[in-house]
Formats: structure tokens, C-alpha cells, sequence
């Protein structure tokens, strides 16, 4: 029974949330507030956390912050009113996995919950195949049906990492920092031409790619 945590100030939202997902079969934890979110995130060690952006108290930024600082790593889906880029992209650079603005649809948020639970307990996987591809993770290799793809370090990381993360929309200054580093002194547009290269070598049309997409003033997503 996957374990997920509801943080929502909106009582109506919540009892509507809680109610589907407690018939999908899952345990609810659910908190009005954003100190008792973070006692239950840390404390109930849930599969998945949404977490409403403005609460009472400590805001989802905050409780997204302080969990990954605390070293959990279950998925976490943001829940707000606001469509701007910025609070798109600071919710994605604290370390959440995805957002969804309101109003949405409560079927396609437990389809998108499902679709993360799934993809998280695969990433201990050490084989990971998509289209004629399959990477193995223990050589750092890429291969198409059966023929090796040559890849430098950096393309290979850029990949591995996407894939760790397939269907998350992820900042460009995340992958950066992730797979270059912070101690190294590189820009954005690094993270760009290296995904030009990826997709000459992964995608059969890089111009109109079905693996790496771009999300618009946002970064890129992976989509096996």
C-alpha cells in the first residue's frame, strides 16, 4: 500500500484528494499546515508528498527544502495557484520533482502519482531500455539494437541523469548543477549544446525530438 502525504490548506480540495486517493487503495497522511507537514514528511517517511506552495506556516518551498536537505528522496509534487516561470522553476531548483497548477484535473494528478511512484522504484534498476536504446549503467555504456553508441562522459551523465528522472520537468540550472557540478564554471547554454549532441545520437529527428523535449523557459524533460 503506497503512502502518500497531503499538504493543503483548502479543506475541500484535501477531503476531495484524500477520498480518491484512499479508494485507489492508498495510505493518506494528510496536514492543514506546513510545520505539520514536515513533522509528518520526516517523521512518516511517505512514498510521495504533494505539497500546496502557500500554507499557514511554512510554506511548500520550505517543507520541499528541508526534506531534501534531510536527505528523502520520494517524489514530490507541488500544488499551486501561481503559473509564473519563477515559481515554477524555484520549486523544481529546492528539489521538487513536478508541479501542477490549480485548477487541475484529479484524475491526470493520481495518474501523474502513479506514473512517479512507478518510475522511482526503478531507479535502483541497473538496465534501462527505451526505444532501440538500452543503457547499462554498471559499463556507462549506450547501445542501439545491440551496436554500441559512442558517448563522452558528460553525455552519458546528462542521460543517465534524465533518465533517473523520466517525466520530471527539470531546470537547466538543475542539470547543471547536478551533472556538471557547482565548482565548475560552465553556463546554461552548456547544458543546451550538450543536449544537441545527446539528441544527434539518441533521437532519429533532433529537431523534432520524442526522448528529450524541451520545456519552455524551464529546461527539459526525459520520456522513454
Amino acid at each position: 500500500m503506497p503512502k502518500i502525504l497531503i499538504v493543503e490548506d483548502d479543506q475541500a480540495l484535501a477531503r476531495g484528494l484524500q477520498d480518491n486517493f484512499s479508494c485507489e487503495g492508498y495510505e493518506v497522511l494528510y496536514a492543514a499546515d506546513g510545520d505539520t507537514g514536515l513533522d509528518l514528511l520526516l517523521e512518516k517517511g511517505p512514498d510521495i508528498a504533494l505539497l500546496d506552495v502557500m500554507l499557514p506556516g511554512l510554506d511548500g518551498y520550505s517543507i520541499c527544502d528541508a526534506a531534501r536537505k534531510e536527505g528523502c528522496d520520494m517524489p514530490i509534487i507541488m500544488l499551486t495557484a501561481r503559473g509564473q516561470e519563477r515559481d515554477i522553476v524555484r520549486g523544481l531548483e529546492l528539489g521538487a520533482d513536478d508541479y501542477v497548477v490549480k485548477p487541475f484535473s484529479v484524475r491526470e494528478l493520481m495518474a501523474r502519482v502513479k506514473a512517479f511512484l512507478r518510475r522511482h522504484r526503478a531507479i535502483e534498476e541497473r538496465v534501462f531500455e527505451f526505444g532501440p536504446f538500452r543503457v547499462d549503467r554498471d559499463s556507462m555504456s549506450l547501445s542501439r539494437n545491440g551496436e554500441p553508441v559512442k558517448l563522452t562522459r558528460k553525455e552519458y551523465q546528462l542521460l543517465d541523469y534524465l533518465m533517473t528522472n523520466e517525466g520530471k520537468a527539470l531546470s537547466r540550472q538543475g542539470i547543471m548543477n547536478t551533472v556538471w557540478g557547482s565548482s565548475v564554471l560552465v553556463t546554461q547554454r552548456s547544458v543546451d549544446r550538450c543536449v544537441t549532441t545527446l539528441r544527434s545520437k539518441v533521437e532519429d529527428n533532433p529537431s523534432s525530438p520524442k526522448h528529450i523535449l524541451t520545456i519552455r523557459d524551464v529546461g527539459y524533460r526525459f520520456q522513454s
